[in-house]
């Protein structure tokens, strides 16, 4: 990354917020509740974006799990942009195995994309924070974190480490007046969920019927949209919202944990 000293950011300038896992059903929701509300979105995944991005914003195409790689997407905003007022850290895979059947390899990636990479994201983010007198990191953790079914163990280690490393956050970066704070999202209708609906934790013959299945499985008896989480995601990021909250953690998930699984 480079390390030419970074200018403080100039008044007037627009909110500019950095979206990993962009492409996916909650990053490209979030791009565009962040663009419709006049902020400037940088935009990040491994897989191409697909369509138009926000004219004043920008879009890289990069696997986060790579270090080098997140140093070269760092150096790009220090280059245009040079602040960030957000981070939403979003980017995450999941390997749908038991645990004696997940290899060294497949825990590792996990952990690479969905843990490793938002502490580097977090350390090359932090000087562009300070330009911008403070701001707001979101980490976008999953109800895995802290009720979770077979065959997912990585991706629910990688998400409850993400809650850890939330506080731990949240405390170092307070005097800089850097927010920082976890959503985790229940079920909601993206390609992730429902590819891992081939788990077989959901009974049903066809994905609709396991759609539905794991609908009523919610006190409010569907699953969320990516919208749903979005909203959440810019209420945590807006400082004029949500300014007293760090080191937090919060859940949606249309009430799915509040219930005793028993009933």
């Amino acid at each position: 990354m480079q390390t030419n000293p970074i200018e403080p950011m100039a008044s007037g300038s627009p909110r500019t917020v950095l979206i990993t896992g962009a492409a996916g059903g909650i990053g490209r929701a979030t791009v565009n509740r962040f663009a419709t509300s006049g902020w400037r979105v940088i935009g990040v995944d491994r897989s191409s974006f697909g369509e138009p991005f926000p004219d004043d914003g920008f879009f890289i195409q990069a696997d986060i799990s790579i270090g080098g790689n997140l140093e070269s997407i760092f150096s790009q905003v220090h280059s245009h942009t040079g602040y960030l007022n957000a981070l939403v850290n979003n980017a995450a895979v999941q390997v749908a195995k038991p645990i004696i059947k997940t290899s060294v390899e497949e825990w590792d990636a996990v952990m690479a994309s969905n843990l490793r990479s938002v502490f580097l994201s977090a350390k090359l983010a932090y000087p562009l924070f300070k330009a911008a007198s403070g701001g707001a990191i979101v980490n976008v953790s999953s109800v895995h974190a802290v009720a979770t079914s077979a065959n997912i163990a990585a991706y629910a280690a990688s998400k409850g480490g993400l809650l850890a490393l939330t506080r731990a956050m949240a405390i170092e970066f307070a005097p800089d007046n850097i927010r920082v704070n976890a959503i985790l999202p229940g079920a909601v209708d993206t390609p992730m969920l429902r590819a891992g609906l081939n788990r077989d934790h959901v009974q049903g013959s066809d994905i609709q019927t396991r759609l539905d299945n794991l609908a009523r499985k919610t006190v409010n008896g569907r699953i969320g949209t990516p919208a749903e989480i979005a909203h959440a995601i810019y209420f945590l990021a807006d400082n004029t919202q949500s300014s007293f909250m760090t080191g937090q953690a919060m859940i949606v998930d249309g009430g799915a944990t509040a219930r005793l699984s028993t009933e």
